[in-house]
């Protein structure tokens, strides 16, 4: 079974989770590799990075940041960059990536999650609360879920 793993405990793993992740979201990976090290810097507070291995190759993963680029940012910590290898889809890794995320939030002091997304069905499965459209700072349109942790 692969367990999930803090990065800012395994700083040794910015370099290949800052790629992935990039690779995963048309996102410099530099960008995360900042992040990542602020995450490491400052374990208790926010931003944060966690990834799922399966041996030395990183199956999935998420992060919580402090707003994923939409125009609220008093909702706030927001799960960000949840992706899952295909392979590794319908094992409920999203799912423990998501519970493990809560947990996290509710250990670095919040008492709300937040998410924006596309999709609808898996969060709204597994509890998360539909609270309207937000926009990007693109301007478009997106789905905004809540939680309590």
């Amino acid at each position: 079974m692969q367990t999930i793993e803090r990065l800012a405990e395994r700083p040794e793993l910015i370099p290949t989770a800052a790629e992935w992740f990039g690779q995963k979201w048309g996102i410099p990976a530099e960008e995360y590799a900042a992040s990542m090290q602020e995450g490491c810097a400052q374990p208790n507070a926010i931003p944060q990075w966690y990834v799922v291995r399966d041996g030395e190759e990183i199956v999935a993963g998420c992060g919580l940041i402090a707003n994923d680029f939409h125009d609220r940012p008093d909702l706030t910590p927001n799960l960000c960059a949840l992706y899952v290898e295909e392979p590794y889809r319908n094992q409920g890794i999203a799912r423990r990536l998501l519970e493990f995320a809560q947990a996290e939030t509710r250990r670095l002091g919040f008492e709300r999650l937040y998410l924006i997304t596309d999709h609808d069905q898996l969060y709204e499965r597994c509890g998360w609360e539909y609270l309207g459209q937000v926009h990007e700072t693109d301007g478009a349109e997106i789905r905004l879920y809540g939680i309590a942790v």
